[in-house]
């Protein structure tokens, strides 16, 4: 990677933190990481201002947007479900909080040279990749559809925004609260009939990327899978996120999701290993 598009580590700082359904929407301006974005990667935070900063580990995050702001310059947008310490201090933080930033981190999402269709697959807040890819992708020429899933509305995220990119968005809840009841997998076989998708990104927990991968497989498309796992320091060097993967010699082999990933090819990953971890 070249100089000017490898991670840097900057002092950031919480400009806003919006509380949106289930989940937080926190904007923290880190000078030079947005203009080195690109749709898949995420960035490490550490907590300055915390009294027991040494019990809470870094977290990593998927950049879900990035957007100017005048005086600060491009800011990197965040959504959080705020379940762990560390989350929940997050996005207590009032404006102006001091946190360290490291990113762009990670593969992003491979985008095709020619224009095709795509289907994008999402699933609650870890659906936040998603969001710049599909701009991206239209910006190249590609026919865009959305399937969003989520427990319930409170869940569900973005699916407006989604409307304004893509050419037809589903939207699915386990309860039925909004759109259809169901699940990722009921909808997926008619979905990728409808849309002739020749590829199929997603983002979400386990089951849904392997639902994900293993019905594109089925209907002869290609798959990305944005794969959300804990990455303790999000530059390889603790080894401690291994992802079992068949290589492309297909010998099995453990990879690390931070820089090996996060995002895979969907046939790639051995998936019920994944769901054993």
């Amino acid at each position: 990677m070249s100089p000017d598009r490898g991670p840097l580590h900057v002092a950031g700082e919480v400009l806003s933190v919006k509380r949106i359904g289930a989940h937080h929407h926190v904007t923290v301006v880190a000078p030079g990481i947005a203009e080195r974005f690109r749709p898949g990667t995420f960035v490490v935070l550490t907590l300055d201002d915390a009294a027991d900063t040494a019990r809470l580990q870094p977290r990593s995050f998927w950049i879900h947007r990035v957007r100017p702001t005048g005086s600060h310059g491009a800011t990197i947008e965040l959504v959080v479900a705020a379940g762990s310490r560390f989350t929940r201090r997050l996005v207590a933080l009032p404006q102006g909080s001091p946190v360290r930033v490291t990113g762009p981190l990670g593969r992003p999402f491979a985008q095709p040279r020619e224009p095709v269709s795509c289907l994008l697959v999402g699933e609650g807040y870890a659906a936040a990749p998603l969001f710049p890819l599909a701009e991206r992708l239209r910006e190249r020429g590609c026919t865009v559809s959305v399937l969003l899933a989520a427990p319930d509305e409170a869940h569900l995220l973005g699916a407006l925004e989604a409307r304004r990119t893509a050419r037809s968005v589903t939207v699915v809840t386990a309860d039925g609260s909004v759109g259809v009841r169901g699940t990722v997998v009921d909808a997926l076989p008619e979905l990728l009939t409808r849309s002739a998708a020749d590829v199929v990104y997603a983002a979400g927990p386990v089951a849904t990327l392997h639902a994900a991968a293993a019905a594109a497989e089925q209907h002869g498309a290609w798959s990305q899978t944005a794969l959300e796992t804990a990455q303790p320091c999000g530059t390889g060097l603790c080894q401690g996120c291994p992802v079992p993967v068949v290589a492309e010699d297909g010998v099995g082999r453990l990879v690390r999701a931070c820089t090996d990933g996060p995002v895979f090819r969907g046939d790639r990953v051995r998936w019920l290993e994944v769901d054993a971890r």
